[in-house]
């Protein structure tokens, strides 16, 4: 059966791709606050703990979400960590950073992912794919607020 929902196959690999680059972004930004999660220390340990763990577990519901838009599209979605790796412009970190460097690249990670979902707000807007729109501005939102509360534990 052709997948009819009124987005032309065109447009709809142009938005998947756009999709997978939020994807990688989410993925990546899960496993870095998951590591962080499990290895911050310090004077801020039980708050940075806890709200490390209700952020990571935000992203995987996320991810779940933009995987499964990218099938509602009739494209495969990306799964493993190279494909990731090719897609996601978030820094994986292989260290143990301080705190504060922690907040500061989960900070800069939500603001990147932010920007990728612009990407994918506009190339849902060129198709008048307003199921992504909505997704992706959900996920805009989510990011930016996230990178708001990280930036202000370093005010």
């Amino acid at each position: 059966m052709d997948t009819q929902i009124g987005i032309a196959e065109q447009d709809r690999e142009v938005i998947a791709r756009q999709l997978s680059k939020l994807l990688a972004d989410t993925y990546s930004l899960y496993l870095k606050t998951h590591s962080f999660h499990w290895n911050v220390t310090g004077p801020h340990f039980n708050s940075l703990h806890t709200m490390f763990e209700t952020q990571y577990n935000e992203l995987w519901l996320a991810a779940d979400e933009v995987a499964e838009r990218i099938r509602v599209l009739d494209v495969f979605a990306p799964g493993s960590y190279s494909q990731f790796g090719k897609l996601t412009t978030i820094q994986e970190e292989s260290g143990v950073p301080d705190w504060k460097e922690m907040v500061t690249q989960l900070g800069t990670g939500h603001e990147i992912a932010a920007a990728t979902s612009r990407e994918v707000i506009k190339a849902a807007d060129g198709a008048g794919d307003e199921g992504t729109m909505d997704m992706a501005t959900g996920r805009l939102k989510a990011h930016e607020k996230t990178a708001w509360m990280l930036r202000s534990l370093l005010k």
